[in-house]
C-alpha cells in the first residue's frame, strides 16, 4: 500500500474511532477567520495532535481542530486551521485534511483565504470569489505515484471551482449587499511575503490576488471528485502597492474586521448548497 494512502487511512481510521459524523460540507477556515465555529451547533471536535501521524498547524490564528456539527441543517466539518508547505511539512501531508475530509463522506470543499490584493480595485476587507487559479509555484500534490483509490493518475483542471456553486455563492453576497469580486488566485510557497517585482510579475500573468494557500488544497480536492469553492478575504495589499511594510498581525487583525460579514456569507452560503 502506498505510504501515503496508508498514513490516511490510520487518520481515518482514529477519527472513526472517535465519531460516526458524516459531513456533507467540508470547509476550511484561513488567517483570522476561525472563529466561524461558534456559529456552529457542534456535535465533536478533534485536536490535530491527538490523531496519530496527522501534521499539526503552527501558524498564528490557526486554532489546529476538527470541529464536526450543523450549520442551518447542514451538516459541516470544519478545519479550524489548516497547514501550509511553509510550516515544512511535505505537500502530501499538507493536503492530508483535505483528503481525509473527503473520505469522511463530504462532497462539497469550500474553501476560505486570507490574501494579498494584486488588482487595482481590491481593498482589505474585501471579498473574492475564486474562478480559476495558477499554481506553478508550489509542489503539485499529485507527484509521485497516482494513488488510484483517490482519483485518476491526469485530472483535468479546467473546472476546478464549480459553476453551479460558484453562481449561489453571488446570489448569496448579493441579497447580503455584501460586494463580491470574482479572481484569479496564486499561491506561493511563503513563509515571506513577495518582493515588489514578483508582484509585478504575478500581476502580468494574471493574478488578482496571492497567499500562501488553498491551490494545493483545491488540486488534492479535484483529484478525488470534491465540488469546489473558494471565498478570499483580501486582508492586505500586496507589496509594491502598500505603502507600508507587511506583516502577519495585519493580515489576521484584517481578518477579524471583515469575520461578521464573512460569517453571514458563509452561513447564507451552506444554507443554499
Amino acid at each position: 500500500m502506498d505510504k501515503r494512502y496508508e498514513k490516511l487511512q490510520k487518520c481515518l481510521e482514529y477519527v472513526r474511532s472517535v465519531t460516526d459524523f458524516e459531513p456533507e460540507i467540508a470547509l476550511i477556515l484561513g488567517s483570522g477567520l476561525g472563529d466561524y465555529a461558534k456559529n456552529m451547533e457542534v456535535s465533536c471536535e478533534i485536536p490535530y495532535s491527538d490523531i496519530p501521524g496527522f501534521p499539526v498547524s503552527t501558524a498564528p490564528g490557526h486554532d489546529g481542530r476538527f470541529i464536526f456539527g450543523t450549520v442551518a441543517g447542514k451538516k459541516l466539518v470544519c478545519m479550524k486551521g489548516r497547514v501550509h508547505y511553509y510550516e515544512g511539512y511535505d505537500i502530501s501531508d499538507v493536503v492530508l485534511p483535505t483528503r481525509l475530509m473527503r473520505l469522511l463522506g463530504a462532497d462539497i470543499l469550500f474553501l476560505t483565504n486570507a490574501s494579498g490584493g494584486i488588482r487595482e480595485d481590491l481593498r482589505p476587507g474585501d471579498f473574492m470569489l475564486l474562478r480559476d487559479h495558477i499554481s506553478l509555484f508550489v509542489p503539485n500534490p499529485l507527484i509521485g505515484p497516482n494513488i488510484d483509490e483517490l482519483g485518476v493518475r491526469f485530472p483535468d483542471m479546467s473546472h476546478v471551482y464549480d459553476e453551479e456553486l460558484r453562481g449561489r455563492l453571488m446570489q448569496s453576497a448579493a441579497e447580503l449587499s455584501i460586494d463580491l469580486k470574482e479572481g484569479v488566485y496564486v499561491q506561493l510557497t511563503g513563509p515571506s511575503y513577495e518582493s515588489p517585482t514578483e508582484i509585478q510579475m504575478l500581476k502580468k500573468l494574471g493574478a488578482d490576488a496571492v497567499g500562501m494557500s488553498t491551490v494545493v488544497e483545491a488540486i488534492a480536492g479535484n483529484h478525488m471528485g470534491f465540488r469546489i469553492c473558494c471565498i478570499s478575504c483580501v486582508c492586505n495589499l500586496a507589496a509594491g502597492i502598500a505603502d507600508h511594510e507587511l506583516t502577519g498581525e495585519e493580515v489576521i487583525e484584517a481578518g477579524k474586521a471583515a469575520a461578521p460579514l464573512f460569517e453571514k456569507l458563509v452561513t447564507r452560503a451552506v444554507e443554499v448548497f
